[in-house]
């Protein structure tokens, strides 16, 4: 199940956004839960948990929307940095959930919306299950240092890959698959004090906007809970690009594709 284990710490607070955040990191976890329930626990197929209304500004949280980076060093993102459409990504290497999004949907939204200008996607490391979870966040953030993010995000999601476990020396073998030309700086960093940084710095941000399980995602600042169909995102990302278009609020950064 793609919810938090038990042993999290219970001081997690839910940042300070306002009543209004409160209400919708609130939805978010719910929807969250139904949405990644496992499979052998009763589900409410009406439910629902990532419905995505025609009108464009519906279920749209400006604070939310201000957590788009917008780096355009950032080397876990993909898409331009003034894209008038970011997804961000709370997602963990071990969620089964976020294995299927990553080999079935979002390489068609690359290949739809990052490859035209329109999709920014910024990933953030959301390890909930223990160790290897933690292991696997450091690895991708380790890769992403010698330009190697998205291959071994690939190569961490591949069908069977996460039943091999995330061990340290697993980490390192997936490194060596995705191209990361370096090992011996690899494994430095994997264990160092900035990826720790790096990584908790998601985590927090995840459980602050109320994220309990993986995949959680926000587009321009809409909540969208676990691996919805395509439709699900083609549908939010359709609305905040015509959004963007009408307001004239698509990025500003100018900066190229990364």
């Amino acid at each position: 199940m793609s919810t938090i284990e038990k042993t999290q710490p219970s001081s997690r607070k839910p940042l300070a956004y306002g009543a209004v955040i409160v209400v919708a990191a609130g939805l978010l976890g719910f929807a969250s839960y139904r949405a990644t329930a496992p499979d052998d626990s009763p589900r409410d197929t009406s439910a629902p948990a990532a419905e995505v209304s025609a009108d464009p500004q519906e279920g749209i949280y400006p604070e939310l929307a201000k957590l788009a980076r917008r780096d355009a060093g950032d080397k876990l993102a993909v898409g331009r940095a003034d894209a008038p459409v970011v997804l961000i990504e709370y997602a963990d290497f071990k969620c089964g959930y976020c294995g299927k999004f990553a080999r079935d949907t979002e390489p068609e939204l690359i290949k739809e919306y990052v490859a035209d200008g329109t999709l920014r996607i910024e990933w953030r490391n959301f390890p909930i299950f223990g160790e290897e979870s933690e292991n696997a966040a450091r690895g991708a953030w380790a890769a992403g240092q010698q330009g190697r993010f998205w291959e071994f995000h690939r190569a961490a999601y591949a069908e069977g890959a996460k039943e091999k476990g995330f061990a340290k020396d697993r980490v390192k073998a997936l490194a060596q698959e995705a191209g990361v030309k370096d090992l011996a700086r690899f494994m430095k960093d994997l264990d160092g004090s900035d990826a720790r940084a790096a990584v908790a710095k998601d985590q927090e941000q995840a459980y602050g906007i109320g994220a309990t399980s993986t995949p959680s995602f926000l587009v321009n600042g809409r909540p969208i809970a676990g691996a919805q169909p395509k439709e699900t995102f083609t549908r939010a990302i359709e609305a905040a690009a015509g959004q963007a278009r009408s307001t004239g609020k698509a990025g500003t950064t100018g900066d190229a594709a990364e």
